[in-house]
């Protein structure tokens, strides 16, 4: 599949989605928001695709926007930023956390503005050594968007969230880790190969279940006590429903190793 700005490939059940300008540390201009929409909703349409890693080429993960791609200079019109949140930034967080799969986040060095937040929004994101995480909204006047706001707080709490956002100071990966900011810190020259294991592993898993996981413990951060359970309660009835809770039923009595379809 060709693509300008970004690399995409379907291959093994894993939808391998890596942003392409490393030159710009991956900072997203229009075009690369249009090609990573195409791509994600490839992902999501195609029956061979069971999991998703995102990931970034060269040395930086994402730089968050390109600046560039907007004419701030002195006597311009002023940009509508919240006009390239709305087309842009909230459409892309919405699609990675519904995304009907499970979703990685290979980190693979600085992650910067929008780019700090975006993997925030997957579900497993593994980091490398040298990664860092950067609130830099604050640098240049602007609050953090992409879901920093709504996630921060409730990854780290209120006191770390207001000290990464109006600060802007470099976390680390393993402080991050550390913090539950991500899930995993890994050797820089494994990244990759690491991240392509576990979204192997999970492609060969009940993905139809998983996405009903995915869907009950996001619901669960504004969902009463009561609600949840009653979202447990619905969501179970699709999943016993499934190919895969029958088969994975069906392998544990004959003991042998469940073939799941995601289905």
């Amino acid at each position: 599949m060709n693509f300008e700005h970004i690399l995409f490939s379907i291959e093994d059940g894993v939808a391998l989605l890596s942003l392409n300008r490393p030159e710009q540390l991956n900072s997203f201009n229009a075009a690369m928001h249009s090609e990573v929409r195409e791509a994600l909703m490839l992902a999501r349409q195609s029956p061979e695709a069971r999991v998703l890693l995102l990931t970034g080429e060269g040395r930086g993960f994402c730089a968050g926007q390109d600046l560039s791609d907007r004419n701030v200079a002195p006597g311009a019109e002023m940009p509508d930023l919240g006009q390239s949140i709305e087309q842009f930034y909230n459409p892309l967080i919405r699609a990675l956390r519904d995304m009907p799969l499970p979703v990685i986040c290979a980190v693979n060095g600085v992650a910067a503005g929008a780019g700090a937040n975006i993997p925030l929004a997957c579900d497993l994101v593994l980091a490398a050594r040298s990664a860092s995480f950067i609130q830099a909204f604050c640098k240049i006047g602007l609050i953090p968007d992409s879901g920093g706001t709504w996630t921060l707080p409730r990854l780290v709490g209120m006191a770390r969230a207001k000290a990464l956002a109006l600060l802007g100071n470099r976390l680390s990966a393993e402080q991050a880790e550390q913090w539950g900011l991500i899930y995993q810190v890994v050797d820089d020259a494994s990244l990759r190969d690491e991240a392509l294991k576990l979204a192997r592993h999970l492609a060969t898993q009940p993905t139809y279940g998983l996405a009903l996981i995915k869907r009950s413990l996001n619901a669960s951060l504004n969902n009463s006590f009561d609600e949840q359970l009653e979202l447990e309660r619905d969501l179970q009835r699709l999943a016993g429903r499934s190919d895969d809770y029958r088969e994975g039923v069906s392998a544990f009595m004959e003991k042998r190793t469940p073939s799941f379809k995601g289905r």
